[in-house]
């Protein structure tokens, strides 16, 4: 899982923040450094061709490595490919090449998050998922560091093409992974067997319909459908509706101020070798502390408090961004500060995060149903974050973060609506006070 978790991290930076600092430094401007972000929206619509992932079978690497792994090693071997395409482009020459470069390591950095997230879950019980969630969470921020830090490093010394190249050599350690574990046999309960059962039953009845049309019904209903009425059948309206707005919200601070922590750092006068060593170097091990903090704090306080500390820190974390951002001069006492807290918020926030989504979902519809909660967390932080370059340009970058800050207080008051009616289990289950459906 930790290896997993450095594979699923590589991509990110790469096609977001190491990309805008790349950019920015060609002189392009924030505002389309701001709309390149919405590549990201690939990773929120990720729940589209999710079923196809439960249930397709990849001809030729379904036989030799099994579901999950097939459909794991194809996305790795297209991360290392776009990385080797990005490699080779210029900003200089037009934005095009690479916003359609990133926008296929986007989808095949999506697809691999799919096959991981359900291995992870379909490979350990939910007792263990905290603790796979937390190396899952070591591997991806190790990864982060390799995706900034190392990326700008070798920028900074090689230029950007060895930069991207070394960082498609890296990609290779997600495919040796794959080739090494063991495919996960998932369980099934009776209840959505039955509830499936029921659905093939009502397709059967239409026995007049093209066969054509009866196939494509029966696989959408199969694949599309039941994992969205297994979801509100097992919580019921009223607390599923809460969850799914609760996913939406809990991410909108770190996801729409992530496309303009780079360009504020070159714009307020910090060098990439600055920015490689304080912000990325110093960040990992207080990422490491934030995991193991959240894990801990799961196990022995429950997923309740885990989320409240997570979304609370990244709120403060975001004011530190103002704050500095209103100095006169760069300082690197200043942003060491910072981003500790901002590594440790994201620690905490993202090991309490993926705990919760892993324990909404059933084994029957793994990989769909956290595709979809994955999706949505992300889907409406990166429709914001597409225009932050815009409202940096009108209202500076002090009041920018002061804005991103306030995006934490949604998530807040749902997950406190949540918790006065509904009772978290610690490895992220769900029940209501009256009864699990809401009654």
């Amino acid at each position: 899982m930790l290896f997993l978790g450095f594979s699923a991290g590589l991509p990110f930076f790469l096609v977001f923040q190491t990309l805008s600092a790349w950019l920015r430094q060609e002189g392009i401007e924030r505002a389309t450094i701001g709309m390149l972000a919405w590549v990201g929206l690939v990773y929120s619509v990720k729940f589209l061709w999710s079923p196809l992932v439960d249930r397709l079978r990849i001809p030729g690497l379904h036989g030799w490595l099994g579901r999950r792994r097939s459909w794991m090693l194809l996305a790795q071997l297209g991360i290392g490919a776009s990385l080797l395409n990005l490699a080779g482009s210029d900003p200089a020459t037009g934005v095009t090449q690479i916003a359609v470069g990133a926008l296929i390591l986007a989808f095949c950095s999506a697809t691999q998050d799919i096959s991981i997230d359900a291995w992870r879950i379909e490979s350990a019980p939910v007792d263990k998922q905290g603790a796979m969630a937390a190396a899952y969470q070591i591997g991806y921020r190790v990864a982060l560091i390799a995706g900034g830090a190392g990326a700008l490093g070798l920028a900074q010394g090689y230029g950007w093409a060895a930069s991207y190249t070394t960082m498609a050599a890296l990609a290779g350690i997600g495919i040796l992974t794959t080739l090494l574990i063991r495919e996960p046999a998932a369980t099934v309960t009776r209840e959505a067997e039955a509830r499936e059962a029921r659905v093939v039953e009502w397709l059967e009845q239409k026995a007049h319909w093209p066969d054509s049309l009866r196939e494509f019904g029966a696989a959408f209903i199969g694949a599309v459908i039941c994992p969205l009425t297994d979801f509100f059948a097992r919580y019921g309206v009223r607390i599923a509706v809460v969850v799914l707005l609760l996913i939406g919200s809990y991410r909108l601070t770190e996801f729409t101020m992530g496309s303009m922590a780079n360009p504020f750092y070159i714009d307020h006068g910090y060098t990439l070798a600055e920015i490689a060593t304080i912000v990325k170097v110093i960040g990992l091990p207080v990422s490491m502390v934030g995991v193991v903090i959240g894990g801990v704090i799961i196990a022995k306080f429950g997923l309740r408090i885990a989320l409240f500390l997570g979304s609370g820190l990244v709120l403060a974390s975001n004011l530190g961004f103002a704050l500095l951002a209103t100095t006169s001069s760069p300082t690197l006492i200043g942003l060491g500060i910072v981003n500790s807290l901002d590594s440790l918020a994201q620690g905490v926030h993202g090991t309490s995060l993926i705990a919760f989504l892993s324990g909404l979902t059933s084994a029957r519809y793994t990989a769909t149903q956290y595709a979809l909660f994955s999706s949505l967390y992300a889907l409406p932080g990166k429709l914001l974050e597409g225009t932050s370059g815009f409202v940096v340009d009108a209202i500076g970058y002090p009041a920018f973060f002061t804005y991103t800050a306030s995006l934490s207080i949604p998530g807040l008051l749902l997950l406190l609506w949540l918790t006065r009616r509904a009772t978290l289990g610690a490895q992220g289950t769900v029940a209501s006070r009256d009864s699990l459906h809401g009654r």
